[in-house]
Order: C-alpha cells, then structure tokens, then sequence
C-alpha cells in the first residue's frame, strides 16, 4: 500500500456446494471466475472485500468453494480478505469455513470492520443493539486512516419496489455511530446493482457493489421486478487524506442481459409477504 487503500469490492456470488445453478440459469462459480479473471489486470489490490450473500445454499461446501477462489488470488497479490454475512448466508457453514461474522481488520493503517445486518430467515436487514454497541466500542479508538465498515444490507434506500420490503431497517442508529467514530466508507451489496452515494451529517460515502451472480434492472417498469445476467465488482480507493474513488466495471459474457427472472407484482408481493419486512420487532 502506498498513500491510499486499494480495495476490491465483490457481493453477492449465491455459490452453491453442489454446483446448482442460481435460478437454474446462472453458474454463480464461474460468474466469480469471470469476476476474477476481469480484475486481475488491477495494479494494486490491499484487501478484497465480499459485502454477503455469499453462499446461496449455507453449505460449508459453498463457503469452501469461495474462500478456495479468493484466498490464492488475494494472497499471489499480498492482499487481505474481509468477509461480510447476506442475508442468504447462514452463520454455521460461514463460521466453520470464513470465521467470526463480525471482525475487525487493519490494513496499512486503516481499519475494516464488519457488522452483521441479518435477521434469522428473513431477507430485511437490521443492525441489532448488541453490534451497534460492539461498533460504538471499537470506534472509540481512533485508527490512523480512519475506518471502513462493510455490511450486506445498505444503510441507503432501495431503487426498486423489491428491496424497499428487504432494506436495512432503522439504518439511522448505525449512520449515528460511524458518524460519531472515524469512519470514512461503508461498503454494501444486496441490491445487485451499483450504487454510489453519502449517508449521515458527514457525507459518509457508501458504495454498493454490483453482484456477481446478476443485475437488477433498475429501469424496469415498476411494479415488475426484473434482474439480467451480468457480473461487475467495484473498485474503491480510498486515500490516506481526501475522498474516495469508485470505479464499477462488469466482467462481460456472450450472454449479458438475458433474463434470470421478471417478477409480476403478485410474485413480488409473495416475497415480500414471505421475507420482507413488516413491522416486526
């Protein structure tokens, strides 16, 4: 590292330890080799960061697969690996294999910490009293960069209709304590789609990578909800002094932008009666 943070953000690869096919159209693992392969010509990467929804089964044998494809390309580059839980990921499989859901991380004078948004089968998020306390703790001593928190469910609002009923809920409690700390980035997923914006009374910038398992097409007419195939990462640099900068590149295929579903609202509100979020405490 030199006078900046080299950051490779991924989320959102849905591996399976059988090698089933995500919507029974999209080979997640090589999607995450395509992904790999794109950004290989990087030249610098400090830490790789995968913001959830890693696994789309919670196998160990998912998890195994992921760590076998990020650990060796990380480690050939000098770069860490910063791993975050989705809310498909289920915490045995990801603790056996990845470790601890929540961890603290210092890189070349920053410091990278994960919270864990999920709530036990449901597909919202929230960040519970327990880890906000555990954040506000670890923030109370400065690092010499400052810190970077990454969790899967973006404390931002959603663009589609979908994600509205599977957002981080009450994200204010979190903006308040890395607004308080020294916290410069937070870095998400769940949305499968990029976005680039600022949360709280500092303008804390927070990006959400795309997903390597598809896109969400956020252009199509509501109240549908439409996802492609397609995978991209983003590529963040943070310097020691100053904003950050985030490139999102897709990593192509012959078949970009085919369809992986297209969800009428009575599908969408089957989810949402399902997954999404309804008041409940």
């Amino acid at each position: 590292m030199t006078d900046r943070l080299n950051i490779l953000h991924l989320s959102d690869t849905h591996l399976y330890g059988d090698g089933r096919l995500h919507y029974g159209i999209v080979d997640t693992l090589a999607a995450l080799d395509r992904v790999l392969a794109r950004a290989a010509t990087l030249e610098a990467v400090d830490v790789v960061v995968a913001s959830g929804d890693l696994s789309d089964d919670g196998s160990a044998a998912s998890y195994r697969l992921l760590a076998g494809r990020l650990e060796p390309w990380a480690a050939e580059r000098g770069a860490r690996v910063v791993y975050a839980m989705g809310n498909h990921d289920l915490p045995g499989g990801f603790e056996d294999v990845l470790g601890a859901r929540e961890t603290v991380t210092p890189v070349g004078g920053f410091r990278i910490l994960t919270v864990d948004s999920t709530v036990a089968a449901a597909g919202w998020g929230r960040v519970d009293a327990g880890a906000l306390q555990r954040l506000r703790d670890e923030l109370a001593t400065p690092s010499e960069h400052g810190s970077i928190v990454v969790l899967h469910h973006p404390p931002v609002p959603p663009t589609t209709g979908l994600f509205e009923t599977l957002r981080l809920v009450d994200p204010e409690p979190l903006i308040d304590v890395c607004s308080a700390g020294d916290v410069r980035l937070i870095l998400a997923g769940h949305y499968h789609h990029a976005l680039v914006t600022a949360a709280g009374p500092r303008d804390i910038p927070v990006v959400v990578a795309p997903a390597v398992a598809n896109t969400t097409d956020v252009l199509w007419p509501a109240p549908r909800e439409r996802a492609v195939r397609g995978s991209g990462f983003a590529v963040v640099q943070l310097p020691v002094a100053g904003v950050a900068r985030v490139h999102v590149v897709t990593a192509p295929s012959p078949d970009d932008g085919e369809t992986v579903y297209d969800l009428d609202a009575e599908a969408v509100a089957r989810i949402a009666a399902d997954s999404g979020w309804h008041g409940r405490p």
